[in-house]
């Protein structure tokens, strides 16, 4: 069965290549979920045209998270924590506290998307990643300061 891809299916394409799937595969996995359509020219035209209108809303989405970074950038939180001896925290600054504290100062960010590797468990002074979209990453400050 030949069939066009509408999204990338891991170990059989790309969007908007023709390929060529076993008949079950196509009639029982991809027909159902959308991911592809059948291959003639009318469904040819259709993944052209569905093609410039996701290249137009990836260069829109594009624009927005780099016009949002560079407000990111100049953002920088101060949160005031209980600390022992050595400078160490007594609990700890998640990603999900910094994407509430971006929330309050009028950012509207997902915790999934802070790049926190593991939560900050010391004072001082971090770079934290916020990955907006895959090419646009700006990094926050955030000041940890004795309570």
């Amino acid at each position: 069965m030949d069939v066009i891809l509408r999204q990338d299916v891991e170990n059989v394409g790309r969007a908007g290549e023709l390929v060529t799937v076993k008949d079950g595969f196509g009639r029982n996995f991809l027909l159902p979920r959308g991911l592809a359509y059948l291959a003639s020219e009318a469904n040819r035209k259709r993944i052209e045209a569905e093609a410039k209108h996701r290249v137009k809303k990836a260069g829109a989405q594009l624009d927005s998270a780099r016009e949002l970074a560079e407000r990111l950038e100049a953002v920088s939180l101060t949160f005031a924590m209980k600390a022992g001896e050595g400078e160490k925290l007594f609990g700890s600054v998640t990603a999900g506290d910094v994407a509430d504290r971006l929330l309050a100062e009028g950012f509207t960010v997902d915790k999934k998307a802070v790049e926190l590797d593991e939560p900050i468990k010391a004072l001082g002074v971090y770079k934290v990643p916020v990955r907006l979209h895959h090419e646009v990453k700006p990094e926050v400050r955030v000041w940890v300061v004795k309570e």
